[in-house]
């Protein structure tokens, strides 16, 4: 709950006294166990999965007795990482981390595809370089069950409540999360936030300037002006690029459904099988550019989205596919790339090929058009 000594208590992740505590209350969800048995032995009958409940909770007491600090759990976090970008990309590049002071805390504001993978790959970035990790922005949506709440704030993230109802609780939620990101900021503390809310599934990535409008309400209360307000917060725009989307199928079956019907109705646990599906699914190379400080004058929420837009688009990564998609020219493009893309499209109806199409093709145009 909300205090007077800590205003930040119900969105802020958990501090090192509170880990051992969360870990318990999740050792003993039973839905959380469920769902580890379920997915560790898929192929067991369910009788045995039942029985597998009681082992699975003593083995986790055993293995994360020793995870006290907010550190242990990240240093655990980049082993399972360390595997997975291993086993499912081509690789993975970093560029402009060397014009960051590790001494300086930084808002970084991201082009948004993988709902897991983005703000993990910024951090492994980081940690890999000397930095110190961020602090996360996950929206209410995500947060559905009590023990993805708490293997959330476990992890450095913080709740943005997107659900908030009514003028005056929606007000009190953004005036809370624009302190919280401000205080975090001001006590050492980087933070990683999507440029707009949920993916770009359409592979177009553009600031939503209502994110960068709730970075200001802190300032305001405070009567400081947007332009030097914001300059005091080190924004620096990030974008994230994959080679091949391990989403990007749902992602074109989603926009062909809305265009066709009107509508897409998400199923129970689409959330989580997007999730699961970025961190197992075949990524490809991928490229992870920070960009530049903005520390220009930006008078509007408008004018800010537009450099960070620019320097998204300009520091993008194009990979072949993202060539053979936009219909462009180039040796980059072999029979490889070209069988791969034409998999993708014959999975998916005639009706869909044209997002999918976009979807790698958007981050050409964009890039063009910001040289």
């Amino acid at each position: 709950m909300t205090s007077i000594t800590d205003p930040y208590a119900e969105i802020r992740p958990y501090e090192d006294d509170e880990i051992p505590a969360a870990i318990n209350r999740l050792i003993q969800d039973d839905e959380f166990i469920h769902a580890i048995v379920k997915h560790r032995f898929k192929h067991r009958a369910g009788w045995m999965q039942t029985l597998m409940s009681p082992w699975v909770k003593m083995y986790l007491k055993l293995k994360w007795r020793k995870l006290t600090s907010v550190e242990a759990i990240q240093l655990e976090v980049k082993k399972y990482l360390d595997q997975t970008l291993a086993t499912t990309t081509g690789g993975v590049t970093y560029s402009g981390l060397d014009k960051l002071d590790k001494n300086q805390a930084y808002l970084f504001v991201s082009n948004h595809r993988d709902i897991a993978m983005d703000p993990a790959l910024v951090n492994y970035g980081l940690h890999v370089s000397g930095h110190q990790t961020v602090r996360i922005a996950i929206g209410d949506n995500l947060l559905r069950k009590p023990c993805a709440t708490e293997l959330m704030k476990l992890n450095k993230s913080f709740i943005v409540k997107r659900s908030a109802k009514g003028p005056r609780e929606m007000m009190k939620a953004l005036a809370t999360l624009s302190g919280y990101i401000k205080n975090s900021l001001e006590t050492g503390h980087s933070i990683w936030i999507a440029q707009r809310e949920g993916r770009a599934k359409d592979g177009n990535d553009f600031t939503d300037p209502a994110i960068l409008k709730m970075f200001h309400v802190e300032g305001r209360s405070k009567k400081i002006d947007f332009a030097t307000y914001i300059k005091s917060l080190k924004i620096v725009p990030v974008a994230i690029a994959y080679e091949n989307d391990p989403c990007d199928l749902a992602k074109a079956k989603e926009l062909y459904e809305k265009a066709t019907l009107g509508a897409y109705e998400k199923r129970e646990f689409e959330d989580i099988e997007s999730i699961i599906q970025g961190i197992i699914g075949e990524k490809g190379r991928i490229h992870v550019a920070f960009g530049e400080v903005i520390d220009q004058d930006f008078a509007t929420p408008d004018a800010l989205a537009s450099e960070i837009d620019r320097q998204i688009h300009q520091h993008y990564q194009l990979f072949p596919i993202n060539l053979l998609a936009a219909g462009c020219e180039s040796d980059e493009v072999t029979q490889v790339t070209r069988e791969i893309l034409s998999q993708k499209l014959a999975c998916l109806p005639e009706g869909a090929h044209e997002y999918l199409l976009a979807s790698y093709a958007n981050p050409v145009k964009n890039k063009s058009q910001a040289e």
